[in-house]
């Protein structure tokens, strides 16, 4: 290993792990992967208990882009999802459109209010080990926030049918 210098270097410490649920958010920056077709939302809550939780992690971890970040696809098969997801934005900021039509400025939704459902997960980390983690499981308009509901946890199965075996317990072929 190389020498490195930890004088300066500030431990990790633990935060506060965000709870699935329903949140008020404002989108941070917007970013068009056009040749992927998708839109790459930056994100963060602004009120209640956790806000500004996400941008307190990045200050930590400014490498960390995919945290507070989600995929907006605009691909033919997902356009409903992502029609949901201008109704959402439009609707919860009086007098703005976006549409995808009229205004297809992604850099306008820097700024935008919008409420977003996080759910949770089960994935299997690069160790095999079974983890959970949040995502976005639908946007709404934020004066709809009373009627959204938290959906279940999205589990994996324990068995070899996924296609995933979580641990190898025979030695490497080379």
């Amino acid at each position: 290993m190389k020498s490195i210098n930890l004088t300066d270097v500030k431990e990790a410490s633990e935060s506060k792990r965000l709870p699935a649920g329903v949140y008020l958010c404002v989108i941070l920056d917007v970013e068009d992967v056009a040749d992927k077709e998708y839109l790459k939302v930056t994100y963060d809550i602004m009120r209640g208990e956790y806000a500004g939780h996400f941008n307190t992690i990045r200050k930590e971890h400014p490498d960390w882009s995919w945290v507070g970040a989600y995929v907006k696809s605009y691909k033919p098969k997902a356009l409903p999802m992502f029609k949901r997801f201008c109704t959402a934005v439009t609707k919860s900021n009086p007098g703005y459109v976006f549409d995808g039509q009229i205004n297809t400025d992604e850099k306008t939704l820097i700024g935008k209010g919008i409420g977003l459902v996080l759910g949770e997960e089960e994935y299997y980390g690069n160790d095999g080990e079974k983890r959970t983690r949040l995502y976005v499981a639908r946007e709404f308009p934020i004066d709809d926030f009373d009627s959204q509901k938290v959906p279940a946890l999205k589990t994996v199965k324990d068995d070899t049918t996924t296609g995933f075996t979580p641990l190898i317990n025979e030695p490497l072929p080379f």
